[in-house]
């Protein structure tokens, strides 16, 4: 057991503080008193003491979503796992929404919640509250949540205006629960049950002996891996394949405040990225088609095009506020498989931050084989809407326009962005996960600064997992 207790080790010094929370949830027991004085010993013992083996680890792993640590210490892939999961699943369906629920909720949320249940839990715990999970373990003392008893929280949840998270309690409830009659009782650790020293996989917690240097995790690996292939093939992870470098990387800065940024970013991610500053509407398209045109995009695992602009309404202006701007229909189009055959099947993303101005009059510019086109008045290019086409992520950013006149400005969203795409290169995180960060860093300045707003437009049309890293 002492390889598993060297893993366990070197996974705790890892982990954050809230990750260390979450796990310790995840288990079954959590003392804030006696957590928050020695997080890691706390969930070191917890673990220690628990039982567990290497394929419970890697679950727990697995769902704080620590993918860098499932491939770095356990020597495995968040796929593997996932099918390994498939017929053995140790920690409970209720504990694992009330985790999600937590990393889903924000500063001011928590917030608003502590504020709602003000005359339900003593202040002192309100007082002390960092995570939900506080929230979560103090009402369930006071039998207010279990497994079978969630409509509290979900109308809690309701009132401050997490409908989202709200639908996926009630969700929950219609579902999960039947299907996991074995629920959890509030408060108490012993629900918990270890899973038999021998599973339908063969691995042994006494066969664990886990080390970063020699980076393998169990002595009998290979026969894992040989079951998952033969037995969990239909479950594997689908991935967009990636060359290296990774692909082609397109910046177009018109505002002349974050192209080198972005630059360095998308270098660190392995991206042939090529820098365009401060040009014209009919510079930019004039780039665009060109770009689309190279027979680089054939040999490329993606594409993705960076535009930093003023804009009117769904027109790009470039640096011409007065002139016809670019749709972005017409933006979208230029790359699509029809246009562009050499990005046929492959992810392109589009990550588009526009600064408002005056909204009157002014005609878009659309694209055909070889001149601009004029095609109509504003209204008719107005919608924010999201590409139809396949294997397409799209961001789109938008703010007032005035926030240029601030000296040193720095957009919220990119340098959210800049942070995020950095964090799920070490981690390893597919790029819809990857942007939920940035959609809570915005959301949270948004809070704060409601006269320097940003609103958001993220949809996509992947077909499947892709990872910048």
């Amino acid at each position: 057991m002492s390889g598993l207790y060297h893993t366990i080790s070197q996974i705790t010094e890892e982990l954050s503080t809230d990750e260390c929370k979450r796990i310790s949830y995840l288990c079954g027991d959590l003392d804030p008193d006696r957590f928050s004085a020695d997080p890691r010993g706390t969930i070191h013992t917890l673990l220690s003491q628990t039982g567990v083996d290497c394929v419970f680890l890697m679950e727990l792993v697995l769902k704080i979503k620590r993918y860098d640590l499932l491939r770095e210490v356990l020597s495995t892939s968040k796929s593997s796992v996932e099918g390994m999961l498939r017929n053995r699943q140790t920690v409970p369906e209720y504990r694992s929404l009330m985790a999600e629920v937590s990393e889903d909720m924000d500063t001011e949320d928590l917030k608003s919640l502590a504020f709602l249940l003000r005359d339900t839990l003593p202040k002192q715990k309100l007082e002390n509250v960092q995570s939900f999970l506080d929230i979560v373990v103090e009402l369930e003392k006071l039998d207010q949540l279990s497994s079978e008893k969630m409509d509290f929280i979900e109308s809690c949840l309701r009132s401050i205006h997490r409908a989202d998270l709200a639908k996926k309690i009630s969700r929950f409830q219609h579902t999960a629960v039947m299907t996991n009659p074995e629920a959890c009782p509030p408060g108490r650790p012993q629900h918990f049950r270890p899973p038999p020293p021998h599973t339908s996989f063969d691995v042994s917690p006494v066969s664990c002996n886990v080390t970063r240097k020699t980076n393998k995790f169990c002595d009998k690996q290979t026969t894992v891996k040989k079951e998952l292939l033969s037995s969990s093939s239909c479950c594997q992870e689908e991935v967009y394949s990636m060359t290296d470098p990774r692909g082609v990387c397109l910046i177009i800065d018109c505002v002349g405040t974050e192209g080198d940024e972005l630059e360095q970013t998308f270098t660190a991610l392995r991206f042939s990225v090529t820098v365009h500053r401060l040009l014209s509407v009919r510079e930019v398209v004039s780039t665009l088609r060109e770009v689309s045109r190279q027979q680089e995009l054939h040999r490329a695992g993606a594409f993705i095009c960076c535009i930093i602009s003023r804009s009117r309404s769904s027109l790009l202006l470039a640096t011409d506020p007065l002139a016809p701007g670019l749709s972005l229909d017409s933006l979208r189009t230029l790359f699509s498989s029809h246009s562009c055959p050499g990005l046929a099947g492959k992810p392109k993303l589009f990550f588009i931050q526009s600064y408002e101005v005056c909204e009157e009059c002014g005609v878009c510019v659309g694209q055909d084989d070889d001149e601009l086109e004029t095609d109509g008045p504003v209204s008719s290019c107005r919608s924010r809407t999201v590409p139809v086409d396949a294997d397409v992520f799209w961001s789109h950013c938008w703010t007032d326009g005035h926030q240029l006149e601030t000296p040193n400005h720095r957009s919220v969203y990119l340098q959210a962005l800049r942070a995020s795409l950095t964090e799920a290169q070490k981690r390893r995180t597919h790029v819809v996960d990857m942007h939920m960060a940035v959609n809570r860093a915005v959301y949270e300045h948004n809070g704060k600064s409601a006269e320097s707003s940003y609103v958001m437009n993220l949809r996509h049309t992947l077909r499947k997992n892709l990872y910048l890293s």
